[in-house]
């Protein structure tokens, strides 16, 4: 009987896809400190700045976190000035979170990253296209996985 030998580190895609994150958060720090933000606070804003004024639980579903990682998120913003919470009036189980003056402002400051992110992999916009609808559809098939 032969066995099938274990793949190496190096030859594992959940590797690679699993370094390749670090290397994006490596990537993103020193540009979201200048704008004194973490990388999911910074994804946060990338949903609020396409739509404003949604609740807690739509940010979560669509960032993929949970309440209890998306409130204290939301939370240290709102300390901070930059969005405001507040119970839906139609449905006060839900928690709305709308951008202040100063969170609109911040995505000024932030219109460089996705420019720089581009330029840092080295590939034109068509391959970075590709490679994205190519995770996208990864990400959706190993959800679908386990079902």
């Amino acid at each position: 009987m032969t066995e099938t030998p274990m793949p190496t580190i190096d030859q594992m895609l959940c590797f690679a896809v699993y370094s390749a994150g670090h290397a994006f958060t490596r990537f993103y720090k020193p540009r979201l400190e200048a704008l004194d933000l973490t990388y999911p606070q910074y994804l946060a804003f990338l949903v609020l700045w396409e739509k404003d004024d949604i609740t807690v639980k739509a940010l979560g579903e669509r960032l993929f976190l949970d309440s209890g990682t998306i409130t204290p998120l939301v939370k240290r913003l709102e300390a901070r000035g930059l969005v405001q919470r507040q119970r839906d009036q139609k449905d006060e189980r839900q928690v709305r979170i709308q951008l202040t003056e100063a969170g609109r402002a911040l995505q000024e400051r932030a219109l460089a990253i996705p420019l720089a992110v581009i330029e840092g992999t080295g590939q034109s916009l068509e391959a970075s296209e590709a490679m994205r609808l190519e995770l996208v559809a990864l990400r959706e098939r190993l959800n679908g996985a386990g079902e």
